[in-house]
C-alpha cells in the first residue's frame, strides 16, 4: 500500500474506533518514561496506532520513548493482545500470557531498549499481518515495561487493525434466565430477574444497545426492565454479563422474558450506526403463592366449616329418629 493511501486508511479506522479509549494502556502512576507515535508518513501526535490493511500485508511504523527520570532505564519492548476486563475497560495481556492475534502480529526491531536520563529513543516495529487473518476488527497493543520484583510497570499505545474483507457485526444473548422472587401482598405485583450472556458473534468491535422486558401470557401486563446502559464495546468474539430486576411483574403463572439488542457500530465518519435487532425470549413460572396460599387457607376453611355442619346436622338427624323410635315403640305397647 502506498505511503500516503495507507495513511489516509489509518486515519479512517482511527475515526471508526473513536469510540474506544485512546492513548497510553495500563500505565502505572509515578513512571518515569512516556511512550507516544513516531512521527513519520502516518502522521506526527497520534494518540494511537491505527491501520487497514489487507491480510497477508506488512506495516512498518515506530514508537517514542522518553526517559524522563535521572537514571538510565531498561525497558522490555512486546506486543500484547486487547481484551475488555470485568469492569467495561479494555486492557492489554500481561507479558506472561501469550498473545494470538495482533499481539504476535506486532515484531518490534528490539525486544529490549536502553534510554537515557533525559534523552528519547524511537524503536521501529514491523505489523506483520498473516495471509490467513479474519477480516474485520482486531485489536492489541505495544508496551515497554520495567518488572522490578514481582512488579511489572509499563506503558503502552492500542493498536487498532482492521483487515479487509467483509464487515459483519453481530450479537447474540446467550443462556438468558428468568426467576420471579413473588410478593408478600396476594393481590400485588412481584420482581424478577433476568440474568444473560451478550456475545460479540460478528467480526467488528461493537457496542450492545439492550432493553428488556416481561409479560404474561400472550403478552398481557407486559413490563419493561429499568433503562440498561450500553454495554461496553465488546472485541470478537467476547462476552458481557448482565443481570437486571424487572418490577411490577404481574404473577400469571407463566412468563416471557424478552431481551433485545441493537448492535452500535461506529463508522469512519466518527458517527454510531444503530444495526438490526436481534431478539432473545424464554419462558419461566411466575406463581403467586401467597395467593395461592390464601386460597388454599380459605379452601381448608370452607371445607372445615361444610364438614362441621354436616357433622351437626347428622347429630340432629340422629337425635329426631331415636325421638321418633321412642313415640312408635310407646303407640306400640298401648
Amino acid at each position: 500500500m502506498h505511503p500516503i493511501a495507507r495513511a489516509v486508511a489509518s486515519l479512517l479506522a482511527a475515526a471508526a474506533f473513536a469510540g474506544v479509549t485512546a492513548g497510553p494502556v495500563a500505565a502505572q502512576d509515578g513512571v518515569p518514561w512516556t511512550v507516544t507515535t513516531a512521527a513519520n508518513d502516518f502522521g506526527a501526535d497520534r494518540e494511537n496506532f491505527s491501520y487497514t490493511a489487507d491480510a497477508g500485508e506488512q506495516i512498518t511504523d515506530g514508537l517514542t520513548i522518553a526517559n524522563h527520570g535521572t537514571s538510565p532505564l531498561e525497558l522490555a519492548v512486546y506486543g500484547a493482545d486487547a481484551f475488555t476486563t470485568g469492569t467495561g475497560q479494555l486492557d492489554l495481556l500481561a507479558k506472561t500470557k501469550p498473545s494470538t492475534d495482533v499481539g504476535a502480529w506486532v515484531h518490534p526491531s528490539t525486544d529490549h531498549v536502553t534510554v537515557q536520563s533525559g534523552q528519547a529513543t524511537e524503536v521501529p516495529f514491523t505489523v506483520m499481518v498473516p495471509a490467513d487473518a479474519k477480516a474485520g476488527d482486531h485489536l492489541g497493543g505495544i508496551l515497554t515495561s520495567l518488572t522490578q520484583g514481582d512488579v511489572e510497570r509499563r506503558v503502552g499505545l492500542r493498536i487498532r487493525l482492521r483487515v479487509g474483507g467483509d464487515l459483519r457485526p453481530g450479537l447474540s444473548v446467550e443462556n438468558l434466565d428468568a426467576r420471579y422472587s413473588g410478593t408478600a401482598n396476594p393481590l400485588g405485583t412481584g420482581d424478577a430477574t433476568l440474568t444473560y450472556t451478550i456475545r460479540n458473534t460478528g467480526n467488528a468491535i461493537v457496542t450492545a444497545r439492550q432493553t428488556a422486558a416481561v409479560s404474561g401470557p400472550f403478552g398481557s401486563w407486559r413490563v419493561q426492565a429499568q433503562p440498561l446502559p450500553d454495554s461496553p464495546q465488546l472485541l470478537p468474539g467476547e462476552t458481557w454479563q448482565v443481570t437486571t430486576p424487572v418490577h411490577g411483574v404481574t404473577p400469571a403463572l407463566y412468563m416471557a422474558a424478552t431481551v433485545t439488542l441493537i448492535p452500535l457500530l461506529t463508522d469512519a465518519a466518527g458517527s454510531i450506526a444503530p444495526l438490526a435487532t436481534a431478539d432473545t425470549t424464554t419462558h419461566s413460572w411466575a406463581v403467586p403463592w401467597t395467593l395461592l396460599t390464601v386460597i388454599l387457607i380459605g379452601l381448608v376453611v370452607v371445607a372445615l366449616v361444610i364438614r362441621r355442619r354436616r357433622r351437626r346436622a347428622g347429630r340432629h338427624t340422629g337425635t329426631e329418629n331415636r325421638e321418633a323410635g321412642t313415640r312408635e315403640t310407646a303407640n306400640t305397647s298401648r
